[in-house]
């Protein structure tokens, strides 16, 4: 785990680099992915010596701070409080988990067969018959949106054709236009 240490107020010696180094590399044993760490060390009125950690990894971020008489000891505390709450976090996941085991899987086959089984006859619940009036597409999403529809038939009037307009999920429109083929 790459660690980036920044100084307040105090001298960052070889000694604490090494120190803090070899006590945040303990955690990586619970990263897989690449993740990196960042420890700002300080003194506060040089009786208060503050560590801060925070753990930047692929999907989470991690923080702890510790305030010790000794900066060494607030390095150690504030290492451990990290590695109290990937515990639980762990242990949150590793029970949840287990819980999702114990959920009856249901066979949905009874409800997608119909759906996705080619249907021998069709059948309509609803026919309805609509007047077709010559119109542009302009007047058509207006004469759609005025009634709330999500689509509308129309003649165009210009090509005297029947043309179908519908509103896309983006909140733009379509248009159906038909084609002679040949």
């Amino acid at each position: 785990m790459e660690l980036k240490i920044t100084a307040k107020n105090i001298k960052l010696t070889e000694a604490i680099k090494n120190y803090a180094e070899s006590r945040v590399n303990r955690l990586d044993k619970f990263f897989t992915e690449d993740a990196w760490a960042q420890l700002v060390l300080s003194v506060d009125k040089k009786i208060n010596q503050k560590a801060e950690i925070t753990i930047h990894g692929a999907k989470k971020k991690i923080a702890s701070k510790a305030i010790k008489q000794d900066l060494y000891k607030a390095i150690d505390e504030a290492v451990a409080k990290i590695e109290t709450q990937i515990k639980k976090k762990k242990a949150k996941d590793v029970k949840g988990k287990k819980g999702a085991k114990n959920v009856v899987k249901e066979d949905l086959s009874a409800y997608f067969g119909n759906v996705f089984a080619p249907q021998a006859d069709v059948k309509f619940s609803v026919i309805k018959q609509v007047e077709v009036h010559p119109m542009n597409p302009e007047d058509a999403a207006y004469e759609m949106e005025r009634l709330g529809y999500t689509f509308w038939m129309f003649m165009d009037e210009d090509s005297k054709q029947i043309n179908l307009i519908f509103k896309r999920l983006d909140g733009t429109y379509g248009l159906i236009q038909p084609v002679k083929t040949k």
